[in-house]
């Protein structure tokens, strides 16, 4: 008797923990998910914004789009930004978007700098050279590629020529975002807990050997973008 006591406590022991990990699991997916319905939404502005015509006009010629609905930026004399983001590359041949791949943004700046803001960026990555840095493990903005701030304003016709061009939009003292010296490194273990896997950037968005029906919404609302 005592022995299957203890085999149907081991069994519960063992739901109980299998529960456990179902349930972190589930929480990691929501996280991950909750940044691509973010992502859309922050997409989404920018392409009804009156002041982004630049980037409405040239998100056709981009070669990737990295997304980041919420950069937070505090600091006093010594400051820095950091949030995450997520990527969409295009595929010029078959004219399809893949992703998303999931990335952390971080910088650190040193200057009279007081209070907190929250920023929202789309960032075009308009060169092979700027896509390929970020097929890496991590890649320092201005350093591995070249960065610029896009134009903004209704009548904006500047030719920008860079590796990126970041648009940005923001609320509370710093009003604005230079992603100048940001490094944007891969998130493993979000990639690994949206797609089921350990995948890599180039599995997602290039060989597009991984999806997630969740991200569809995501993968239309750019495609669309890039039709106009």
């Amino acid at each position: 008797m005592q022995r299957i006591l203890k085999r149907i406590s081991s069994i519960a022991l063992l739901a109980i923990a299998s529960t456990g990990l179902i349930a972190t699991s589930a929480q990691a997916q929501s996280d991950q998910q909750k940044l691509v319905v973010e992502a859309e939404k922050t997409l989404s502005n920018f392409l009804r914004d009156p002041d982004m015509k630049w980037l409405q006009s040239n998100i056709g010629r981009a070669k990737a789009v990295l997304i980041a609905p919420q950069i937070a930026k505090a600091g006093f004399i010594i400051g820095g930004s950091g949030g995450h983001g997520v990527l969409l590359a295009h595929d010029a041949k078959s004219g399809k978007w893949a992703g998303p791949a999931f990335y952390t943004l971080a910088t650190a700046s040193i200057g009279f700098q007081a209070g907190v803001s929250v920023s929202e960026a789309v960032t075009l990555v308009m060169t092979e050279k700027g896509l390929n840095s970020l097929l890496a493990s991590s890649a320092k903005l201005g350093a591995d590629a070249s960065v610029a701030a896009g134009p903004v304003g209704a009548g904006a016709k500047s030719d920008v020529v860079a590796d990126m061009i970041t648009f940005s939009r923001a609320k509370g003292v710093y009003g604005g975002l230079n992603l100048d010296g940001t490094v944007v490194a891969v998130a493993n273990d979000w990639n690994k807990a949206y797609f089921g896997k350990d995948v890599l950037p180039p599995d997602i968005l290039i060989r597009m050997s991984v999806t997630n029906k969740q991200a569809d919404p995501l993968l239309a609302a750019v495609t669309k973008a890039t039709m106009k």
